[in-house]
């Protein structure tokens, strides 16, 4: 439903921008939040019965920061999520530039971008919904953020209209990807109480370092330009890539006990879908 609404809306506002102007826009925005709070006061949820931790707030908050530090694989997802936000998500707040400037077009084709990259996503949610197990997200992580770099690279080299939208669909897919298999995989390996501090990372990760990163990239697209601005973040996330392909052996050794244990994999060496001794997980 969320990157529906990514699909449909970018698309409806860039001709309600084209027609009638930016401030309609704000309104119709607006408005739609009345929606969201009625179906907020709609809701009738019985309360769970709750047991008070004794210890202080402080206390367990150092307690999840403890677990984050020190279990590999999810302290380097985490990372890699945290550097992704910071360097790739900032690409949005450079659009404008790139469909007035560097496509000489106007904000239909702002929308159209952004529905370009929404389809990519949309697309990624259904591979994901359709997976049948976590084994093998790592890698799909790996991939994902690769190509997320590569099409940024791509994005900010092309001056051609098609082409940049075609771009904009990789980039929308990696995005989605990265960030909802990096969660599905924290979410796998994370014992129940400590689930919610840990999610408080990840959330933290992204709501934290995207907008430092929309920040760097305006000052540097003021400096150097947009397209030079897109391209070194295409090329960050290559690089973030690399590392995390040498971290995944160290990774998958600190996985595949907690995944045996769930019964997600079989109790011999073999992995379930490529029944190759120790291979991805």
């Amino acid at each position: 439903m969320a990157n529906g609404a990514r699909l449909i809306g970018p698309a409806i506002a860039g001709l309600v921008i084209g027609a009638f102007g930016e401030g309609w826009c704000f309104l119709i925005d607006g408005i739609s939040y009345f929606a969201v709070i009625a179906s907020l006061l709609l809701m009738r949820i019985k309360p769970l019965d709750t047991h008070h931790n004794k210890r202080s707030m402080l206390e367990q908050v150092r307690e999840g920061w403890d677990y984050v530090r020190t279990f590999r694989p999810v302290r380097t997802i985490l990372l890699l999520f945290a550097l992704i936000s910071l360097m790739c998500y900032s690409y949005a707040v450079l659009l404008p530039v790139f469909a007035g400037q560097v496509l000489h077009g106007d904000a239909a084709t702002l929308g159209w971008l952004t529905a370009a990259s929404g389809i990519g996503a949309f697309i990624s949610a259904l591979s994901l919904a359709v997976r049948k197990s976590v084994v093998g997200l790592t890698r799909m992580v790996q991939i994902a953020v690769a190509m997320l770099g590569t099409a940024l690279i791509l994005f900010g080299l092309s001056h051609t209209f098609w082409l940049s939208l075609g771009l904009m669909v990789f980039v929308g897919f990696g995005l989605m990807q990265t960030a909802s298999a990096s969660n599905t995989i924290v979410q796998s390996l994370v014992p129940e109480d400590k689930r919610a501090r840990v999610i408080s990372y990840y959330t933290m990760a992204f709501f934290g370092a995207a907008p430092f990163g929309s920040l760097l990239a305006g000052a540097l697209a003021h400096g150097i330009g947009a397209p030079q601005t897109v391209v070194i973040s295409g090329v960050f996330c290559v690089a973030s890539s690399l590392w995390f392909s040498l971290e995944l052996p160290k990774l998958r050794v600190a996985m595949r006990p907690i995944y045996r244990e769930k019964g997600l994999l079989p109790t011999h060496d073999l992995d379930l879908i490529t029944d190759e001794p120790k291979s991805v997980i």
